[in-house]
């Protein structure tokens, strides 16, 4: 029990005094997240609202397997990725493998899928007669399409948010595809699965409470964004 105590005190001394790794990790990894959750959103935004428009042949199986994809393993997306990045890989000549682009690269392809479907699923929700008002008061195709978009905009940012607290936590296939480099490609996850490794416990715990926090920041903004589009529903 001391020595969790212990554990504990040396972690939230890390954390006030500013340690330079700790801060290094922590800026790497809302990097790379950050930038993954760019990439997946301008991809996968207009895919989402596309499919919420449009009706075309196969829709229902894109809409299938973009809902199948929320829940990729990581681990599989780790392989998927290192084997193209490989130097026996057709992307091998790009060298990208173990750099903070493989990871970034990874971790779009976890978000996108959610930001996608969870955007379509957001624009397909709104009341019909949104549309047809608009319709009937002259607007363009493309004004009807924006008008619809903003009212599913609560619905939207919930998938993008959702996105990033699942690359935020992820830990698989970072892993795989960035190595785990000291200074390089260590990012918080992957930190703390080393060091609980190695026994350095305060590290691993500093960085721990770093991430929750960060969870819970992402979980309240989260239900705040759907508690503004529960009410917005209601007016």
């Amino acid at each position: 029990m001391t020595a969790l105590m212990e554990g504990f005190r040396t972690a939230f001394s890390l954390i006030l005094h500013l340690n330079e790794e700790l801060l290094a990790i922590i800026f790497l990894s809302l990097k790379v997240s950050g930038f993954a959750l760019l990439i997946a959103t301008l991809i996968g935004l207009p895919l989402g609202a596309f499919l919420g428009f449009k009706k075309f042949l196969l829709k229902g199986m894109l809409i299938t397997t973009l809902n199948t994809f929320m829940g990729l393993p990581p681990v599989v997306v780790g392989l998927f990725v290192y084997l193209l990045l490989s130097r026996s890989g057709p992307l091998g000549f790009m060298a990208l493998l173990y750099t903070p682009a493989a990871m970034v690269i990874a971790q779009t392809i976890l978000a996108f899928p959610i930001v996608s479907s969870l955007s379509h699923s957001a624009i397909v929700s709104v009341d019909p007669v949104i549309k047809q008002a608009s319709m009937t008061l002259g607007a363009t195709p493309f004004q009807v399409s924006l008008t619809i978009v903003r009212e599913a905009r609560y619905g939207i940012m919930s998938g993008v948010i959702a996105a990033f607290g699942r690359v935020m936590a992820e830990v698989g296939a970072i892993l795989i595809v960035g190595g785990n480099i000291a200074g390089y490609t260590r990012v918080m996850t992957t930190t703390i699965a080393l060091e609980t490794d190695k026994g350095n416990f305060e590290l691993a715990l500093a960085l721990g409470i770093i991430l929750l926090t960060i969870s819970l920041i992402i979980n309240f903004v989260l239900r705040a964004v759907q508690r503004r589009g529960m009410t917005g529903l209601q007016r």
